[in-house]
């Protein structure tokens, strides 16, 4: 499973411990989970197959009317291409389900 930025402040801030995976975009977002005591998963770096596949799913939504951004894009592309599930506080998310029946996404 891979938290989204949402779900990890949310743990952080609960004191709860993180045993799901992050990606190089939470660290970003929110650089203190680097120094979080309770985080046990992984970090996933953006690959070149995580950029194709936000570019494709940004052109199917684009087709429906409901394009997104780039770092919700690229967070949907790992996790599919790590064929993980994406937990989140954000059901902005959902609509990528209508483009790609692989996506997996838990809402927080």
């Amino acid at each position: 499973m891979i938290l989204d930025t949402s779900s990890a402040i949310r743990r952080v801030r609960e004191n709860e411990e993180i045993t799901g995976n992050l990606t190089i975009l939470t660290l970003i977002e929110f650089p203190p989970i680097t120094a979080y005591g309770k985080f046990r998963g992984k970090i996933y770096l953006i690959r070149e197959e995580d950029q194709i596949k936000a570019i494709e799913l940004q052109e199917r939504l684009r087709k429906i009317g409901k394009p997104m951004s780039a770092t919700d894009l690229l967070i949907a592309s790992m996790c599919i291409n790590r064929n993980e599930e994406l937990l989140t506080l954000d059901r902005d998310f959902l609509v990528i389900r209508e483009v790609e029946p692989l996506f997996r996404v838990l809402i927080d």
